[in-house]
């Protein structure tokens, strides 16, 4: 993996998500209320709800669109067919670090 630093865990609110633009759109990154940080493609599948404006609760996201509800493990859309892409993150010494990677090799499709 070749990981590289996207922002401070700080910049990421408690529950909370910001996103980081990729030339292949965007990625939203995820903090729970215990600290652990996620990151996931920001548009839902079912109607292209931006993710990072969904509700974040234990390790799920919301959409705000039409409430379908992903785990932020796995990508999987509760109770729904459907799934977002998920991306490997890691917290050192407050900065959250992405696998560039993983990014790189994302579908445009």
């Amino acid at each position: 993996m070749s990981w590289i630093t996207i922002c401070a865990i700080d910049d990421i609110p408690l529950r909370g998500a910001r996103t980081l633009k990729t030339a292949l759109g965007c990625v939203a990154v995820f903090r729970t209320d215990t600290d652990e940080v996620f990151a996931v493609d920001d548009t839902c599948p079912h109607k292209s709800g931006p993710l990072s404006e969904g509700i974040v609760h234990g390790h799920s996201v919301t959409c705000p669109l039409h409430n379908w509800v992903f785990d932020l493990n796995t990508g999987q859309a509760q109770g729904e067919d459907g799934a977002i892409g998920t991306y490997p993150l890691r917290v050192e010494a407050g900065q959250v670090l992405i696998d560039s990677a993983r990014l790189a090799a994302r579908s445009a499709a």
